[in-house]
């Protein structure tokens, strides 16, 4: 089970910069792009003090950080952005769980990116954070990936309508790049679980229910990764209806419900695959159930067999000297005789009654 670590006696300002995640090594470095539909310019290597000089009003400006280690930078793009200093803490604290906010024309939208681990049940985790403002977005991520590269690709190649939209549109294509890290994540979860289904049908080993116990934990983590979500997507709705908020154009909150609609559709797959986990449950138990049972039987058998036998054995084991069957030349053979047709006529009685 994942659960938020907590340092006691740990008393950080909410001002202050403090970079929470695991890739601490990573280099933070820069890229913008800087686009409409006629244009584009790129700045691979892009420097922080080219912020002010590089950033063209009037067109869109993305700008995309890898790595969160350096938190002066962090700062200094707060600053030209002019972000509070609650949504930089925000970004650089992964353990917060997905949320949006809107203050001072600024939309904070961070998430949970989810991946499967090759060789492994276990879920790679990682935190993307998004700002959006009237022609600009900035991005965060905590390492460099290939989450974003064919949205970079349609910004190269002009292809569809994302160099026709504004920054909005940009960041529904990036948080649809990202929910669909959710769909590879509970297709594999999916796989894993229908090849443990197959073996909960052949083998009645423990480790079958510790892997299905594995795979329960990481679906309520995805569930707990994706409800926040909903609900971040759902408050767009609410600030399509205030109409107070600029930085997203009022023919674009439907890609929004969009997403909304996918987050809706993935917690009801992931409670489908619960369900599915639970059939695996309950069968695991009801062929151990049913092994038991038919060990149980067959000990029962055996048992009801050798009864009457021991009674026989019984009965002329007693030390009576009046025992007439005792002095008889063939009484040994005669009573293993009898022994013997009694236990074939228990056997054929119990095959007519289909006992075993």
């Amino acid at each position: 089970m994942r659960k938020i670590s907590y340092k006691k006696g740990r008393k950080v300002q909410p001002t202050l910069l403090e970079y929470t995640g695991s890739h601490k090594s990573v280099k933070t470095e820069l890229q913008l792009f800087v686009y409409d539909t006629d244009t584009i310019t790129e700045f691979e290597k892009f420097h922080v003090d080219a912020l002010e000089s590089s950033f063209v009003p009037q067109k869109v400006n993305w700008l995309n950080v890898h790595g969160l280690n350096d938190t002066g930078i962090i700062q200094r793009i707060g600053d030209f952005l002019r972000v509070d200093a609650f949504m930089l803490s925000d970004i650089l604290n992964t353990t917060k769980r997905t949320k949006l906010d809107e203050y001072h024309e600024v939309l904070f939208f961070n998430i949970k990116s989810l991946l499967p681990i090759e060789h492994s049940d276990n879920i790679q985790v990682e935190q993307i954070s998004f700002l959006l403002k009237k022609d600009c977005l900035a991005s965060f991520q905590e390492k460099r990936s290939d989450f974003f590269s064919h949205i970079r690709e349609r910004l190269r190649m002009h292809s569809g309508i994302v160099r026709e939209k504004g920054a909005d549109y940009l960041l529904y294509l990036m948080l649809d790049a990202v929910m669909e890290n959710f769909y590879i994540t509970i297709e594999n979860e999916e796989d894993n679980v229908e090849e443990l289904i197959n073996l909960s049908k052949s083998h009645s080993r423990p480790i079958v229910l510790e892997q299905i116990e594995k795979h329960r934990d990481n679906f309520n983590f995805l569930k707990r990764s994706i409800v926040p979500l909903r609900d971040s997507l759902y408050s767009i709705k609410t600030i399509k209806d205030d109409d107070v908020f600029n930085a997203i154009a009022h023919e674009n909150y439907s890609f929004f419900d969009r997403l909304y609609q996918k987050s809706q559709e993935l917690l009801e797959q992931i409670d489908y695959d619960m369900t599915t986990l639970d059939s695996a449950s309950n069968f695991y138990f009801a062929s151990q159930s049913n092994k038991m049972n038919e060990v149980m039987k067959t000990l029962t058998v055996v048992s009801v067999f050798f009864m009457p036998l021991t009674f026989i054995v019984g009965v002329y084991g007693m030390n009576f000297d009046h025992m007439p069957e005792l002095h008889w030349k063939y009484g040994y053979f005669i009573i293993l005789g009898v022994m013997l047709v009694l236990l074939l006529g228990m056997i054929i009685y119990f095959k007519k009654r289909k006992w075993f």
